[in-house]
C-alpha cells in the first residue's frame, strides 16, 4: 500500500476516534439541554368527559312493547348494554384514570322494565330489588347524573330509593327545597384527575333539571320542591366552583338547546335552556345536554362575557349514542387552562352488547317480558293508531271510554255525580296495534307509552270549546282545493302528536281551512248544539290537568278528582273485566276533519 494511503486512513481513524470521544462528552450536555427544555415545556393533560342522556330504563336492545329486538329505518340499536361496550372502549384507548362517564336525566321512566319495578315489584317494598337501571350504572361506573324530569313520574320515595341504590350522585342544582330553597339534591360533584409532576386536574360538574318539573309532576312536588331556572342557579354555582379550584366546569343538563318551552307561560323559566346557560353565564367549558332527544354532536356557543367558546352535545336518547368531550389542558403561571374543548359522538350500533351486563340483567329482563305477555282478553278486530292524527280511531275511543268509566264510578256518590263525563286522549304512537285475537298487557302499554293518571276536572262548555280550539292549532291551514298529504296535515314538527287531544262524548268538525282559533264547528252535546254554560266533568290525564301543552283552562280549572293508578293499569283492568275487546262497546264517530264544511275523508 503507498504511503500517502497508509497515513490517510490512519489519520482518518484518529480523527473518527477523536469524534466518538467528543460525541461521548458531549452526551451529558445534550441531555442536560433536553431535560432543561422539556422543564420549559408546558405540561399538558388530556381529559375524555363521555355522556348519555334520556335513558328512560332501556338495558337492553329490546322493544317490550313489540316482544323483539328494537330497530328502526335508520338502523339505530339501544341499551346500556351496549354504552358499557363503548366506554370499556374509550377506557382502554384513553386510560380510565383520564375520563369521566355522566348523564343528563330521565333514567327510571319510559319501558316496562322501569315500570315494574316502581309498579309492580317496587324497590320502595321492605326487602325490594335493586333498581335494574341502578344495577347497570353502577356496573358501569358512572361518576355523577342529573336529575330528569321523568324522575319524578312515580314520586319523591321512589326517587329517593333509587337515589340510595346509586354509588354516585344525582345532581340538581335548581332542585330546592320549597321551604328553605336549600338544595334539595348535591348541586355539583367535583374529581380530581391526577398528572404526574404537576398539579392535580380539578374537574367540577354542575347538575341541573327541568323547571317544568313543577307542572309536570305537580301532585308530587308542589309545597315540597321548587325548580328555578337553569340560567338563575347556573350563575349561582359555577363562581363558587371556580372559587373551590375548579380547573374544568361542564354541566349536566338535563334541559334541551333551542331556547324554547312547550309548556307556554306557567313558570317563568325556560324548558330548553342549556345554549342560553352557555351564553350568558361564564367560566363554563363544556355542556352535557338532555331532555329535547335530538341528536347534537357538537354545538358551539359563545359565551357574551367572555368571548370564549362554549362546547354542547346531546347524544342520542335510548342509550343509542355515547357524547365524548376531548378536553386539552395546559399548565401555566396561573395553573390549568382549558386550551380546546372537541365533542362527538358514538353511535352503539357498532358494537355488542357487553356480557357482564347481560349477566347482571337477565333475570329481571326475563321477569319484565313474561309480564308483559300475560294475556288479559281477546280483540274481535286489529286496532290500530296509523291513521289516528286526523281520523276519529276506535283504539282511541278506547281510551277516553275507560277513563269516563273510571271517573264516573269514582264520582257515582259526590256532589258531582249527574254532570256529564267527557274524557280527552291523545295519538301517543303512529305504531300501536291491538291485534285481533289475544290481548296482553304488551299491547295495551304499547298504546299508552306513558305513565299518566287520572284527574277529574270541572269545566265549562265555554272552556271546552276555547280546548277544542287550541287542540285543534295541530293541524295546517289547507285550503279546500288543495290536494291533501296526510304527512304535511299537522304541525307535529313543532307541535307533538301528544299535545293534540280527542275530546269523547261531544260531536265537532274541525275544519282545517279556517285559521286557527275559528275551526270548530257544529259543536253539539247530547244532539243540541253546545250551551257555553253548561258545566262537565273532563276526564284527564295528569300531564294536562297539570299544564302540560299549555291547554287553556284546564289547568286552573277546579279537581273534583284524581288517583295514583296509571292510565295504562285502568285500561288493562278494564279489558281484563270486559274479557272481550269489541269496538261497539266503546267506538263512537266524535269528531271528522272538514274543508269549508266538506269532509277530508
Amino acid at each position: 500500500m503507498p504511503l500517502n494511503r497508509r497515513k490517510f486512513l490512519k489519520k482518518s481513524a484518529a480523527t473518527g476516534a477523536g469524534v466518538a470521544i467528543a460525541g461521548a462528552a458531549a452526551a451529558p450536555a445534550q441531555a442536560a439541554q433536553a431535560s432543561a427544555t422539556r422543564a420549559r415545556q408546558p405540561k399538558r393533560y388530556s381529559l375524555t368527559v363521555m355522556g348519555t342522556t334520556d335513558l328512560h330504563g332501556h338495558v337492553f336492545n329490546w322493544d317490550y312493547f313489540k316482544d323483539a329486538e328494537y330497530s328502526d329505518k335508520a338502523g339505530n340499536a339501544m341499551g346500556l348494554a351496549r354504552i358499557s361496550t363503548l366506554v370499556e372502549q374509550v377506557r382502554k384507548e384513553k386510560g380510565r384514570r383520564n375520563t369521566l362517564l355522566l348523564d343528563a336525566g330521565d333514567t327510571i321512566q319510559g319501558t316496562p322494565l322501569t315500570y315494574y319495578y316502581a309498579k309492580v315489584d317496587p324497590i320502595t317494598a321492605k326487602g325490594g330489588p335493586v333498581h335494574p337501571m341502578a344495577q347497570a350504572m353502577n356496573a358501569i361506573g358512572y361518576d355523577a347524573a342529573a336529575l330528569g324530569n321523568h324522575e319524578f313520574n312515580y314520586g319523591i320515595e321512589t326517587l329517593r330509593k333509587f337515589e340510595d341504590q346509586l354509588r354516585f350522585p344525582l345532581l340538581g342544582a335548581n332542585a330546592v327545597d320549597a321551604k328553605t330553597l336549600k338544595p334539595a339534591f348535591p348541586p355539583y360533584f367535583i374529581k380530581k384527575f391526577h398528572v404526574p409532576g404537576a398539579p392535580p386536574v380539578k374537574v367540577a360538574v354542575l347538575g341541573l333539571t327541568n323547571p317544568g318539573i313543577a307542572i309536570w309532576d305537580k301532585a308530587y312536588v308542589q309545597g315540597r320542591l321548587a325548580f328555578p331556572g337553569l340560567e338563575e342557579q347556573a350563575a349561582k354555582w359555577v363562581p363558587k366552583l371556580k372559587a373551590m379550584g375548579a380547573d374544568v366546569v361542564v354541566v349536566s343538563a338535563h334541559s334541551g338547546s333551542s331556547g324554547t318551552s312547550s309548556y307556554g307561560d306557567q313558570v317563568p323559566y325556560v324548558e330548553n335552556a342549556a345554549a342560553n346557560v352557555a351564553r350568558q353565564v361564564p367560566g363554563i367549558d363544556a355542556i352535557l345536554v338532555g331532555h329535547a332527544h335530538v341528536e347534537i354532536p357538537e354545538l358551539k356557543v359563545v359565551n357574551e362575557a367572555t368571548g370564549r367558546t362554549v362546547v354542547l352535545s346531546e347524544p342520542l336518547c335510548y342509550a343509542e349514542r355515547l357524547t365524548l368531550f376531548d378536553i386539552e389542558l395546559v399548565f401555566g403561571k396561573g395553573g390549568w387552562e382549558v386550551e380546546s374543548v372537541a365533542a362527538s359522538l358514538l353511535n352503539s350500533n357498532t358494537v355488542a352488547d357487553d356480557p357482564k351486563i347481560t349477566r347482571l340483567l337477565k333475570d329481571e329482563h326475563a321477569e319484565v317480558v313474561a309480564y308483559v305477555n300475560q294475556v288479559v282478553g281477546t280483540a274481535t278486530e286489529t286496532l290500530t293508531t296509523v291513521d289516528a292524527r286526523y281520523q276519529d280511531a276506535p283504539i282511541i275511543d278506547l281510551i277516553t271510554k275507560v277513563q269516563e268509566d273510571v271517573v264516573r264510578a269514582a264520582l257515582a256518590s259526590t256532589e258531582y255525580a249527574a254532570l256529564p263525563v267527557i274524557a280527552q286522549a291523545s295519538p301517543f304512537s303512529r305504531t300501536s296495534e291491538i291485534p285481533a285475537g289475544e290481548v296482553t298487557i304488551r299491547d295495551l302499554s304499547g298504546l299508552y307509552v306513558y305513565d299518566n293518571t287520572l284527574v277529574a276536572k270541572l269545566m265549562t262548555g265555554a272552556q271546552i270549546r276555547a280546548y277544542l280550539e287550541y287542540s285543534a292549532e295541530y293541524f295546517v291551514r289547507t285550503a279546500a282545493d288543495a290536494t291533501v298529504d296526510v304527512e304535511e296535515l299537522t304541525n307535529a314538527n313543532n307541535r307533538p302528536d301528544y299535545n293534540y287531544d280527542y275530546v269523547s262524548g261531544l260531536r265537532y268538525e274541525i275544519d282545517i281551512a279556517q285559521a286557527a282559533g275559528a275551526r270548530i264547528k257544529n259543536l253539539t252535546y247530547d244532539g243540541a248544539a253546545l250551551d257555553d254554560t253548561r258545566q262537565f266533568v273532563l276526564a284527564v290525564n295528569n300531564y294536562r290537568a297539570n299544564g302540560g301543552g299549555a291547554f287553556p283552562y284546564v289547568a286552573s280549572a277546579k279537581e273534583l278528582w284524581s288517583e295514583s293508578t296509571e292510565i295504562r293499569t285502568r285500561i288493562a283492568e278494564w279489558v281484563t273485566a270486559k274479557g272481550v275487546l269489541d269496538p261497539k262497546d266503546f267506538a263512537s264517530v266524535d269528531w271528522k276533519l272538514t274543508r269549508d264544511g266538506t269532509p277530508v275523508f
